[in-house]
């Protein structure tokens, strides 16, 4: 398509309607234009594509390849169309020919390539690479199903698969000229060759893997980077000899290996036929991107030793780990390099970003398992385990407790995250907070040996598409007030704080925000079936079901809330909508029951006329990037209520901060940064600091039932979860939920995540959002300082300082002919 003019998109539309389904304009599915527009803008993303990769090999610069088990990219027409610089035009030819934009995009899925928020952060570094022109690759798996699609029936949480590939995806290319032939399983033969031993797999079984690249373009520079996700597919397709000879099960098994790999996200792995899925998922994307990426090194570089000037592999959390011995063994077993080369240049490329707090996410995978899958992995691992280990031992003589607690290989187990560690040549955190817990906590012994290796990076999002895509009423009104700079960056936000005291510019503020709350309403009535007053606070707690993140706590307080409007029906009170929107991993029975939990005193409260709909509760169903958008653009208020100490940092706090929601929160994660930047006045904080809940976890000293015995309002909302009040036909419902919080067995148990102990904490915080919410000048006034203050948490600032600290890459310009 030539020129961005209305007029030629108009007909490329046609166009593509016409060779893509054989039908005019008028006989074409809002699903046929959105594909036809796709394609219209795909052309648009090919010259630069090409330009970008061109300009790329031509400089020969360093790239940054981003492993990541996880990509959240959401939806890619509307981002695609404002970096591009057409939305404009885009919309107007749709308008002509009779097409809303808005509904067009509703036809495309969301690629469902990740779980939540570190799938989510991988997305926000690419757009954010591509906008500051860093030669980067995202690689991954694409998974035909993605995580699941999450149907709420009775309440329950259902996983259905999710299809997004069922129309095609019209963004993807696939690359078949890099398909990659990935090994599982045999056994490793030792071949003599001269002085030195070569060591060759045999008897393994092996599937190709074919990538899928994705564009992912810059606002408005001409570069467009690529996320390369990897498929599967069979060496040998079909044995029509085992066929003929009846045997139909072996005829297929090649082709079932390939299937199983990249059905789905993170098979559950309870057990061991999903733990032994997942580990070969986790191999098979690894293997496939570093053998490309170094046979793209050869092309431009005869000299192996210089990889590290020219590539660097980032490991976003434990999963990709596998890639410090996969590098090594293509070092070893291929280039034919010594170990000390092979380790010398694999511990200038490999870097490592902890995720997590949570020892029980550090992943242990056991011996037997990895041995049988990846035996030539294995044996590399063990090698740099046992060359560790002479390293701790001559630092620490004697020191068997050092050894348990820092081995990669131990009890039977390879420990993930200490491999990354020990060939890294960095380990951030990502949050100030998080990496000083991991500093003194969770990675000390580490620390204390190799203090040079670590780094915190505070995470990011892209204002792009949480603000310029997402709340595009806001962004308007941002750009009108201070220019359109904020879109590349948002330190500019700053300049908004003199309008904060401005009632013309509050008022302007808040009927923005009530236009949101307004489509989010509709939204809610279309997919739930309830009415929710626009009037009301949205108090929104949107993030994965997790014990930690404490949706119980949330929800506890709402039962709470209600057994007071009960008590007393006259209670003067603002009225509230409490918004919940979360999967529970398939698995985790616990989170699982707490969504049920949540729909059944929605249930409850929703019907119950007495209370003049003061209370609502609604669970937004398939909680995912595009309904994302909508909620953050509507939200008063935004609960960050994690237990502090366990969230690593949490991007939903920035995302809801960016829109104008005010946090109320522990200070965990990212919020404490949020807070220092907004001033804890805008905000509310409550709970138990980090060091608190740490010296309970050393040292006891915490005893819930206590708090049961002794605080008559709590007793009675625990006892709600087992008297019927809310599951008349099954009063025993919700007993494993009562068992986590007052587990007499076993009081170590027993509510672990301190949710009794912050309970009347967290009351307080309400009814001083409350009380803040009653004063119109004062709450617009604290949400428009929170969207002033929002600049630092870009994930443009992020990626530079990873670009400072770590990858030491080079921007690059990319012209079009």
């Amino acid at each position: 398509m030539k020129g961005f003019n209305k007029e030629a998109i108009k007909q490329s539309i046609i166009d593509n309607v016409k060779s893509q389904f054989r039908r005019t304009i008028d006989e074409a599915t809002p699903q046929q234009v959105y594909q036809a527009a796709a394609y219209a803008v795909k052309d648009v993303v090919i010259d630069r594509w090409i330009a970008t990769q061109k300009t790329y090999d031509e400089s020969n610069v360093k790239k940054v390849y981003y492993l990541s088990m996880e990509f959240l990219m959401g939806r890619a027409l509307g981002n695609n169309m404002i970096n591009l610089g057409v939305w404009k035009e885009f919309k107007e030819a749709l308008d002509d020919l009779g097409f809303d934009l808005t509904a067009i995009e509703d036809e495309e899925p969301d690629p469902a390539l990740g779980n939540g928020g570190l799938g989510r952060l991988a997305a926000c570094f690419l757009d954010s690479l591509a906008t500051l022109g860093y030669p980067a690759y995202g690689c991954g798996i694409r998974y035909h199903y993605g995580m699941f699609k999450q149907k709420i029936e009775n309440g329950y949480q259902i996983e259905v698969p999710d299809e997004w590939l069922k129309h095609g995806y019209p963004f993807e290319l696939r690359r078949p000229e890099y398909a990659s032939e990935v090994k599982f399983g045999g056994y490793v033969k030792t071949v003599q060759d001269g002085q030195r031993n070569v060591f060759v797999q045999e008897g393994y079984q092996s599937v190709m893997a074919v990538p899928y690249d994705m564009p992912i373009v810059g606002y408005q520079n001409n570069v467009v980077n690529t996320l390369r996700i990897w498929d599967a597919q069979p060496v040998n397709t079909f044995s029509l000899a085992a066929f003929d000879k009846g045997n139909y099960q072996q005829a297929v098994e090649q082709e079932n290996l390939a299937k199983n790999l990249v059905e789905v996200l993170y098979p559950n792995d309870n057990h061991y036929a999903g733990k032994e899925l997942r580990l070969k998922q986790q191999y098979f994307f690894i293997s496939a991107s570093l053998q490309v990426a170094l046979k793209k090194f050869r092309e431009n570089n005869s000299d192996i030793h210089k990889l590290p000037e020219k590539v660097t592999f980032q490991m976003n959390d434990t999963h990709p780990t596998v890639a410090v011995a996969e590098l090594m063994r293509i070092l070893l077993d291929e280039e034919g390099l010594n170990w000390e080369e092979a380790w010398e240049i694999t511990t200038k490329t490999c870097a490592y970003t902890n995720h997590t707090i949570m020892a029980e996410a550090l992943e242990k995978w056991p011996i037997e398992l990895f041995s049988r899958l990846l035996p030539r992995i294995y044996q590399i691992v063990e090698e740099i385990n046992r060359r560790f280990l002479m390293e701790v031992q001559e630092k620490y003589p004697n020191d068997y407790e050092k050894i348990r607690k820092m081995a990669i290989i131990f009890d039977g187990q390879v420990k993930m995250a200490h491999l990354a560690i020990v060939a890294g040549y960095s380990v951030n955190g990502v949050a100030r907070l998080h990496t000083e817990i991991l500093k003194k906590q969770e990675l000390k012994d580490f620390y204390e040996m190799m203090p040079e290796k670590f780094n915190n990076k505070t995470n990011g999002i892209t204002q792009r598409r949480f603000l310029l895509h997402g709340n595009p009423l806001l962004a308007g009104w941002v750009t009108d007030k201070i220019g359109d700079e904020w879109i590349t960056d948002l330190t500019h936000l700053h300049k908004l704080a003199i309008y904060a005291g401005d009632e013309k510019c509050q008022q302007e503020f808040m009927n923005i925000k009530y236009q949101n709350k307004l489509r989010l309403a509709k939204y809610i009535k279309e997919h739930n079936g309830i009415d929710v007053d626009p009037r009301s606070i949205f108090d929104v707690q949107v993030k994965r079901l997790h014990e930690y993140k404490r949706q119980l706590l949330n929800i506890l307080h709402v039962m709470f809330l209600y057994n007071q409007l009960k008590d007393n029906p006259n209670m003067d009170m603002v009225p509230r909508t409490f918004i919940f929107g979360a999967k529970a991993a398939a698995g985790y029975q616990i989170a699982k029951k707490t969504i049920k939990l949540i729909n059944a005193v929605a249930d409850v409260i929703n019907s119950d006329k007495s209370i003049g709909g003061k209370i609502r509760v609604v669970f937004i169903e398939d909680y995912k990037v595009s309904n994302a958008e909508m909620i953050f653009a509507a939200a008063d208020v935004s609960e960050q209520i994690s237990t502090a100490s366990k969230e690593a940092s949490g991007t939903g706090n920035m995302k809801f901060m960016l829109n104008g929601a005010l946090t109320l929160g522990t200070m965990d994660g990212a919020n404490v940064e949020i807070v220092e930047e907004v001033g804890e006045e805008n905000a509310f904080i409550f709970g138990l600091s980090s060091d608190e809940v740490i010296q309970y976890e050393n040292h006891g000293g915490y005893n819930p039932v206590e708090i049961f015995n002794t605080d008559q309002d709590i007793r009675r909302v625990l006892m709600q979860l087992i008297n019927g009040y809310y599951a008349p036909q099954d009063p025993e419902l919700f007993r494993d939920i009562y068992n986590s919080l007052l587990n007499t067995q076993s009081s170590s148990k027993a509510d672990m995540y301190f949710i009794l102990k912050d309970f009347r904490a967290y009351a307080e915080a309400q009814k001083k959002v409350e009380a803040a919410y009653r004063d119109e000048k004062w709450w617009a006034k604290a949400a428009l300082l929170n969207v002033a203050c929002a600049g630092k948490f870009s994930s443009d600032r992020t990626i530079e300082e990873y670009v400072r600290d770590i990858w030491h890459l080079k921007k690059v310009k990319v012209e079009l002919n």
